[in-house]
């Protein structure tokens, strides 16, 4: 059995979950993929940064910790200040470990490469299974000398720097993050780059990149998310800023009000933000959940769900959720275009179908998703795989059963969402962290 150590403590979890009346309203917390973003500018920046309403979690502070080895001066208080190295990170003076992050691992990995000496990454067990080939392969065409010490792209991973710019083509039919990586960190290399990029799938989570290094008054040329033109030896400012809500934690929410009939509304959420995750209300419309912006926030409610269609290439941590919520409409719902899904924290395609069988689903597995048929679930102890995402998923699945739902390996609760539990209870759901 996998551990976790904290302090001196050794600690195994388990989440006990019984069927359970949701109502109320919920403060939805910092948006993770904003949060990481935020550090790595205020970090590169020229000046002072302060960060306000960011997410704490595992991943968020991983990525603080990586930029504080980089140079960066840092101070956490309710408020995140930062002040950053003027564009020239330093050689750290140790091994940078992002711990379950992959976004961190992938934007470090960009400014570690602007770095004029060598870094070395690494991080838990599943980072180091997390493909990172395609950006070893553009760093080094862009003047980085970058190594996997395996030979299988994959960390530890040395990064010895600077980069100077250049030409280089890039598959995106992975992962969005190698490209949110080179537009963030290539506008400080030397000489100007160019990138053509190939199946680019995760879309808004380039949006929501271009959106902050445009804020920031850097010059990048997007010809149709195929090609993008950098000029090199631009700089970032210092700011200050809110972390707006994650709809990705908030996808939890909704679809425990979608399963169990309640009335959730969610507060702090913008739909006009460029989070892609925010498309999951609607995709529970459509299946027949209410669904309305309201003056406090998005409300969500229960409905007769029905089976639909659902294209995830752009939001692939909402498989797991929206896989349970599939169990529970009448007829058949696909979730498609997501193969990216097995490269996440685990072969989250693999895993929700695996054990969403055990509490009874009738459930197929595709190469790029899922199959799923309006079940009878039962509650079950089932394996979270130390997978947030999956160990969220399987939770609220028990709020609607019968019984009690046990879900193991439940300690990666803390990477992006370690308030899930309490505002949950909040929201009037049984659910209890066990050791």
């Amino acid at each position: 059995m996998r551990s976790y150590v904290i302090g001196s403590i050794i600690r195994y979890m388990k989440l006990v979950v019984k069927k359970s009346k949701l109502a109320g309203t919920v403060n939805i917390p910092g948006s993770k993929s904003h949060t990481i973003r935020a550090i790595a500018i205020a970090s590169l920046a020229d000046g002072e940064s302060r960060i306000r309403k960011p997410l704490v979690a595992s991943d968020t502070l991983s990525a603080f910790s990586a930029y504080k080895l980089l140079g960066a001066q840092t101070l956490k208080q309710d408020d995140w200040m930062i002040k950053g190295v003027s564009g020239k990170p330093r050689v750290p003076d140790n091994v940078i470990d992002v711990g379950n992050s992959g976004t961190t691992l992938y934007i470090a990995l960009g400014s570690a490469a602007l770095v004029d000496g060598s870094t070395v990454f690494t991080g838990d067990d599943q980072i180091r299974r997390r493909p990172a080939g395609p950006l070893i392969d553009a760093l080094n065409a862009l003047g980085a000398r970058v190594e996997s010490t395996r030979g299988n792209g994959m960390a530890p991973i040395i990064v010895y720097g600077p980069m100077n710019g250049g030409y280089i083509k890039l598959d995106g039919s992975k992962t969005s993050q190698y490209l949110t990586s080179l537009l963030l960190n290539c506008p400080l290399a030397r000489g100007e780059t160019t990138i053509e990029v190939e199946n680019l799938i995760e879309k808004p989570y380039v949006e929501m990149t271009l959106r902050w290094i445009e804020e920031q008054g850097i010059e990048v040329e997007n010809t149709g998310f195929e090609r993008f033109h950098i000029p090199g030896g631009q700089s970032y400012k210092a700011f200050d800023r809110a972390i707006p809500a994650d709809f990705s934690s908030a996808t939890f929410f909704m679809c425990a009000a979608a399963i169990t009939g309640a009335d959730l509304t969610l507060a702090g959420l913008d739909m006009n933000d460029t989070q892609g995750d925010k498309v999951v209300a609607d995709m529970l419309a459509r299946m027949g959940a209410g669904v309305e912006q309201t003056p406090l926030g998005l409300r969500v409610s229960g409905g007769n769900l029905r089976g639909a269609e659902l294209d995830l290439a752009d939001t692939p941590d909402a498989l797991p959720a929206l896989a349970v919520t599939a169990c529970f409409a009448e007829g058949e719902t696909r979730l498609v275009n997501v193969a990216q899904a097995r490269l996440k924290e685990t072969d989250r395609i693999f895993v929700m179908r695996e054990e969403l069988s055990k509490m009874g689903a009738d459930i197929e597995e595709l190469l790029d998703g899922l199959i799923i048929r309006g079940s009878v679930l039962k509650s079950a102890v089932v394996n979270g795989h130390y997978d947030h995402r999956v160990i969220m998923a399987l939770a609220i699945a028990g709020l609607a059963l019968d019984g009690e739902t046990t879900v193991h390996a439940a300690e990666a609760l803390s990477v992006t969402f370690p308030t899930f539990v309490e505002l949950m209870e909040s929201a009037g759901a049984e659910m209890q962290v066990l050791n």
